[in-house]
């Protein structure tokens, strides 16, 4: 498939080479309207979306509703005088639910919509819920709707929540009691609650608790599919629930069916200990599509396509040798065809699989066809027009951020085997797609972007190595540019075609840099053995690769200049920033944003156990040679490279007393170096002046010690 790479260098527009365009800011970044996912209506007519505006000058970000023909043509933002995030379609296509902090926190509101010309005639709110209400869906007939709300497990009404509410909020006493781990998770404590689904009458009235119990119900979920979904005739609901005691250590989501009268919830994935994620009913009601993991205690373990019977309880591997994770993914109307994403080699083109045998009636792992490839590019939340014809979803690039795009749902498309084409097919005919959506493009049109290119060369082990570079505004090749050298987090992420508003390389390279990245070994997108590789190893294959594939750029891309480089890095890329400085002298500067520096303290404070215990094979206090033969704090004496920190008091993932433990060694050891320290800041920063702040800090780091 990496003839797809060049196809879509190819196609960029021109607009992206310009000479004679002002180079990307900062302040155009803020002025992107941020596109959610497509959300196809009933009749197949229109698309429902929320685009994000960001208002830096009053730090906010407030997402807006807006509509689309499914064909194309103008888009019209419905709601403006109200943030109206994440809108869904009732079953009649008459109205949508949406959520807006307008009145007494995130509340589901209910917006009466006329077909005939794509408008909204009327809002109203419908939930009143004292712990607030989110990730809305319509039951199938339309008298219902489910939501997620943080409760309080020992309440069993809503009169006893708000109570719990109202006390909490006026108790001069802030102190908590923790009995068990995972008192805290990403960037907030946990206080007691769990999230739950409760399904409210769509006509106002009281809400039911369908999942009571000390437990989440869904799980958490950093963003994505939904991890629950009701039945095509609305009688049930599927969702994702871990009931395991030890929960900071356990990764064993499972599935959940319950009535949506109530009564007891059933187990049908008991047997696998790993996790079992985002049900999704077929149309037909013969089954549930899900993804399923292989290894307890592995979060990034490889993302499989199961499909669960409701007649003979019996599941089936849809994808046993496609060796990609599975991303986002939809039903055809007819039940037969699953569509989905998965990452692949910088991009997450849309696959095709078939849901029924090629013979005989059973389902077992050989009866399946493979996969198919029908859409190149980097795309996400692929939905289907009710007639089965029409794909939509979103598309992103590195150079423009996402849109709605369309295509055609059928297609032989390109068979495939482990992520690539079966030999003599490498030239399969792939579906073009449209775009729906043009929001950003007259912002854009304005500035000068660089198209990425790829490279590939010889890294650890011999195995094949993928890189990218992106080239400054008025490249000139004769001329010599500094670079920044990104690593990316994870560390089971990638770098690729896609957009990103926290670490975006276009930006970076906006001001006179080539900014080059590195997927090492551990990187998703090729192959679950490549992702495998990094455990156990954070600083060896890694590091390796990275120095080679910085060695390769130097030596094939003449107007790098090698005396002139920066690296940068976040999570597991601050941890690889922090290893770099007690591992080589060749960088003129660091910059280290949420890293792992001491690997047994990084243990001690952090919340998913799991994380730290699969990658360093169990704890300090049973594998302490491990932790301390990749842990960067045991190299101090070799730092030398001047290095900004930065850490946020609210990142629970990677505790602030990493930051601080760093900053605290350089500056004993006299080594330049400063702190960015963000009080309101998780593991990302994501208010719009903090991202400000963010950005002019690092670039001004850089240019200190690099740029002349």
């Amino acid at each position: 498939m990496r003839h797809l790479v060049v196809v879509i260098l190819l196609l960029c527009p021109a607009r992206f080479w310009a000479q004679g365009q002002r180079p990307f800011t900062f302040e155009d970044m803020m002025a992107l309207k941020r596109v959610g996912e497509p959300i196809v209506s009933p009749d197949g007519k229109w698309v429902l979306f929320s685009a994000v505006d960001v208002d830096l000058a009053a730090n906010k970000k407030t997402p807006h509703s807006w509509v689309v023909s499914t064909a194309g043509g103008p888009v019209r933002e419905i709601i403006a005088d109200q943030d109206a995030d994440r809108p869904r379609w009732a079953p009649d296509g008459k109205r949508f639910a949406f959520l807006s902090t307008k009145e007494s926190g995130s509340q589901i509101w209910i917006a009466d919509f006329d077909g005939t010309v794509g408008n909204v005639t009327r809002v109203q709110r419908l939930t009143t819920i004292a712990t607030e209400a989110d990730g809305e869906l319509w039951s199938p007939d339309g008298k219902n709707i489910l939501f997620v709300s943080k409760v309080y497990p020992e309440c069993t009404d809503e009169d006893c929540n708000r109570r719990k509410v109202e006390e909490a909020a006026h108790s001069k006493v802030k102190a908590m009691i923790f009995e068990h781990l995972l008192y805290r998770h990403w960037d907030s404590y946990r206080e007691g609650k769990r999230s739950h689904l409760l399904l409210i009458p769509a006509e106002r009235g009281p809400g039911r608790d369908l999942t009571p119990g000390d437990y989440d119900a869904p799980v958490f979920s950093l963003g994505g599919q939904d991890n629950y979904a009701f039945s095509p005739d609305g009688q049930e609901i599927c969702y994702t629930s871990n009931h395991d005691t030890a929960e900071a250590i356990s990764t064993n989501n499972d599935l959940w069916i319950v009535s949506v009268k109530g009564g007891e919830a059933k187990n049908i994935t008991a047997e696998n200990r790993a996790s079992d994620s985002t049900p999704l009913y077929s149309p037909d009601g013969h089954s549930i599509a899900y993804r399923a993991q292989g290894r307890p205690g592995y979060e990034s373990d490889r993302l499989r396509l199961l499909l669960y019977d409701r007649k003979t309880q019996t599941i089936a591997d849809l994808t046993p040798n496609f060796d990609r994770g599975i991303g986002d993914f939809v039903w055809a109307p007819d039940s037969k065809t699953i569509y989905f994403t998965a990452e692949h080699e910088g991009q997450a083109p849309i696959y095709a699989v078939d849901t029924l045998p090629v013979t005989g009636t059973g389902r077992s792992r050989s009866q399946f066809a493979k996969p198919r490839l029908l859409v190149a590019g980097y795309n996400a939340a692929p939905g289907v027009t009710p007639d089965g014809k029409t794909l939509v979803f979103s598309q992103m690039s590195a150079a423009t951020p996402s849109e709605i795009y369309g295509s055609d749902a059928s297609g032989h498309g390109c068979p495939l085997m482990s992520g690539d084409e079966d030999p003599g097919r490498e030239h399969c005919s792939l579906n073009t797609d449209r775009a729906i959506t043009r929001l950003n493009e007259p912002l854009l049109s304005q500035v000068s972007m660089s198209g990425i290119e790829a490279f590939w060369f010889e890294g650890a082990n011999g195995d094949k190595v993928e890189g990218f570079l992106l080239n400054p505004p008025n490249f000139d090749r004769s001329k010599k540019y500094p670079v920044k050298f990104l690593i990316h987090g994870g560390p089971q992420g990638s770098w690729g075609y896609d957009w990103s508003y926290r670490w975006n390389p276009e930006l970076f390279a906006a001001n006179g840099y080539v900014v080059v990245m590195i997927n090492f070994h551990g990187s998703s997108g090729y192959g679950q053995k490549f992702m495998d590789a990094i455990r156990g190893d954070w600083g060896g294959a890694p590091f390796e690769d990275l120095m080679k594939g910085l060695d390769y750029a130097e030596q094939h891309y003449p107007f790098i200049d090698k005396d002139r480089e920066c690296a940068l890095g976040a999570s597991y890329g601050g941890y690889m920033a922090n290893w770099i400085l007690g591992h080589t002298g060749r960088f003129k500067c660091i910059v280290s944003h949420d890293g792992m520096f001491n690997s047994t303290s990084a243990w001690g404070t952090t919340e998913e156990l799991w994380f730290n215990e699969w990658e360093f094979r169990g704890t300090p206090y049973n594998n302490r040679p491990l932790y301390d033969k990749w842990s960067p704090h045991l190299s101090a004496t070799n730092f030398k490279t001047p290095t900004l920190v930065i850490h946020g008091q609210l990142d629970y993932r990677l505790d602030i007393s990493e930051g601080f433990q760093l900053f605290t060694t350089l500056q004993r050891l006299g080594v330049p170096s400063k702190m960015l320290y963000f009080p309101d800041e998780g593991h990302w920063v994501l208010k719009p002046q903090n991202s400000e702040l963010w950005y002019k800090t690092v670039n001004d780091w850089v240019d200190q010690w690099v740029k002349r």
